[in-house]
């Protein structure tokens, strides 16, 4: 199956859109196919402030109205908690809220961008889209991450060499609660790395100290700015560990 069979056999659904890779991608070839897509985005405490801005910015390149919906996530007992299926507590109740919205602007199709890349056995929230029926056309199509970017590149898409990003979540061990101020203080410090001009980049709470995750090309150039590192994480972490496996 292409995308343009599938498209024409769905010609009208909303759009999971987080604004990276493969929704963005996703988005813009069901466009071109001629489909009625409209995208949702969940605005989370496990959403950067960068990422909300990024998908903004593409739907708006690509002339489609985002509509975004707000979730409490960490009013929900089974999320904070932390759990080795945290993802699919998550994102059963993103999709919640995303489909009820959608639905009541006449969408009752939702898409989201899984590839054939992803692993389905790996991730929890997988079982969450089953549930609630969305489905994954790139994944169905076969369209692996390189061949997305390839198709991104050549649409003229910003996104297309755009790192994968994980949500401020997964910077928490699995089994310690997650709050508003550990999400904080991740996200303030991956900004302040950014700032600085580092990329693809995680920092990881370990034991309350930040563990900073770097391709191994920025690992050298980390530790030779550690005074500049340390100064510009100060306001989040008093204690930073550099992890000597690259990402």
């Amino acid at each position: 199956m292409t995308l343009q069979e599938f498209f024409k056999a769905h010609p009208k659904a909303a759009v999971a859109f987080s604004g990276g890779v493969d929704s963005t991608y996703l988005l813009a070839e069901g466009l071109r196919c001629g489909a009625d897509l409209r995208p949702y985005c969940a605005v989370t405490a496990f959403q950067p402030a960068f990422e909300r801005r990024e998908a903004e910015e593409y739907c708006a390149l690509l002339g489609a109205e985002l509509t975004t919906v707000t979730l409490d996530v960490l009013a929900l007992p089974a999320v904070t908690a932390n759990p080795p299926d945290r993802c699919y507590h998550c994102k059963k109740a993103v999709f919640t809220a995303l489909t009820e919205r959608a639905a009541l602007d006449g969408y009752d199709l939702m898409l989201d961008g899984t590839n054939a890349s992803d692993d389905a056995l790996d991730r929890p929230g997988m079982r969450a889209l089953r549930e609630f029926g969305v489905l994954s056309p790139l994944r169905l199509c076969g369209l692996t991450k390189d061949e997305i970017r390839r198709r991104s590149r050549e649409l003229g898409l910003p996104s297309w060499d755009k790192p994968a990003y994980a949500c401020l979540a997964t910077r928490i061990p699995t089994g310690e609660t997650i709050d508003g101020e550990k999400l904080r203080r991740v996200e303030g410090a991956e900004t302040a790395l950014r700032e600085l001009g580092y990329t693809d980049l995680r920092v990881r709470l370990f034991h309350g100290a930040a563990k900073l995750q770097l391709p191994g090309a920025q690992l050298e150039r980390a530790a030779a700015e550690r005074k500049t590192v340390l100064e510009a994480l100060k306001p989040w972490f008093t204690t930073v560990l550099l992890d000597l496996e690259e990402r």
